[in-house]
C-alpha cells in the first residue's frame, strides 16, 4: 500500500505539470513569469466573496435535494452504531499500517509531517514548479486546492466542530461498560460545547471529519480542474486511510466531510474559472478613417 501511495504521488505530479491547454500556453508566450504569477494571485483573492457565494447557492438553489441530503445524514446518525462497529471490527484492521514521515527537518508544523504532508507538498510541488516553467494553469489549480484546504479548516474544523460539539466514539463500541470520557457509545452525543479549538483535540470535535473535508474538497478541485476522477480520488484515498483507525469517527461524521469538502472543492472551481472569465476582458484601441475609440472584447 505504501508502495502504491508513492506511485500515485509520481503519478499525480507528472500528470499535473503534463495538463496545460492551448490558451494558457498563449498566454505564456506573451506573459513572463511574474506577470502569469502575479494574475494568478490578484484573481485568487478577488475571487474569495464568489467562492462562498457558490458555497450557498449549492445549498439554496435546490431546496429538494439539500432536504433529501439532510434526510439522509439524519438516517446515517440513527444507523452510526452499526456502520461504526463495521468500521472498527473489519476496516480499521486491514488499514492498520502508517506511511513514512516526509516531513522535511523532522519538523512538526502541522499539514507539514505525517500523511498529511503528501498532498501539501504535492500542491507545494505543483505551484512552484508550474511557477518555473510559466505554467498557469498548474499555478490555478495549486491556488485552487489550497484555498480548499483553508476553507476546509475554516468551516468544517472551526466552525461545524464547534456548532454541533459531538462527541468521538468509544474506540470499539461493542466493547462492555460505559465508554471514558471523552468518548461515547451514543451517536446522539451532541453539542458538548467548548470553545473554539484552533488545533485537533478529541472532546465535541468529531462532526465533521475535517480530514475527510479536506481531502475531498483537494481531490474535487483537481479533478474538475484536469477532468480526471480515478487520479486525484485514488490519492487522497489511499492518503486518507493510512492508519484509518488513528480518525476515530462516527461514519457519518466521514460521510459528512466528504459531502462538505465536494461542495467546497466544486464551489473554488466554478468561482474560479468565472473570475478567470471576468479578468479574460480586454480593452483594444481601435483606429479608423476618421474615427477612434476602444473596443471592449471579453474573452469565456
Amino acid at each position: 500500500m505504501k508502495k502504491f501511495v508513492f506511485l500515485l504521488l509520481i503519478a499525480f505530479s507528472s500528470y499535473g505539470f503534463s495538463q496545460s491547454d492551448t490558451s494558457s500556453l498563449n498566454k505564456q508566450e506573451k506573459n513572463n513569469r511574474f506577470q502569469v504569477s502575479t494574475r494568478v494571485i490578484r484573481n485568487n483573492i478577488l475571487a474569495i466573496p464568489d467562492d462562498f457565494k457558490e458555497v450557498g447557492l449549492a445549498f439554496s438553489q435546490n431546496w429538494k435535494r439539500t432536504a433529501l441530503y439532510t434526510t439522509g445524514f439524519i438516517g446515517l446518525i440513527i444507523t452510526d452504531n452499526y456502520t461504526t462497529s463495521f468500521l472498527q471490527h473489519f476496516i480499521e484492521p486491514v488499514f492498520d499500517f502508517p506511511l513514512p514521515d516526509i516531513a522535511i527537518a523532522n519538523n512538526r508544523i502541522p499539514w507539514l509531517h505525517g500523511k498529511d504532508a503528501y498532498i501539501s507538498y504535492t500542491l507545494t510541488g505543483l505551484y512552484f514548479g508550474s511557477v518555473v516553467i510559466n505554467n498557469e494553469k498548474g499555478q490555478i489549480v495549486a491556488g485552487n486546492a489550497v484555498k480548499a484546504m483553508t476553507y476546509s479548516y475554516i468551516i468544517s474544523h472551526l466552525l461545524l466542530k464547534s456548532v454541533f460539539a459531538r462527541n468521538r466514539p468509544q474506540r470499539f463500541l461493542t466493547d462492555s461498560g460505559s465508554a471514558s470520557e471523552p468518548f461515547t457509545k451514543s451517536p446522539y452525543d451532541f453539542f458538548n460545547f467548548h470553545p473554539v479549538y484552533s488545533r485537533i483535540k478529541l472532546d465535541g470535535t468529531s462532526f465533521p471529519s475535517f480530514h475527510a473535508t479536506t481531502y475531498f474538497a483537494v481531490a474535487k478541485v483537481l479533478q474538475m480542474e484536469y477532468d480526471n476522477y480515478w487520479l486525484p480520488y485514488s490519492f487522497v484515498t489511499a492518503i486518507f486511510m493510512a492508519n484509518f483507525k488513528l480518525h476515530q469517527h462516527w461514519f457519518s461524521d466521514i460521510i459528512a466531510g466528504g459531502v462538505i469538502g465536494t461542495i467546497l472543492g466544486k464551489s473554488i472551481v466554478l468561482s474560479s474559472r468565472k473570475q478567470k472569465g471576468i479578468t479574460s476582458a480586454l480593452l483594444i484601441p481601435q483606429v479608423s478613417f476618421g474615427n477612434y475609440g476602444v473596443t471592449f472584447q471579453a474573452t469565456f
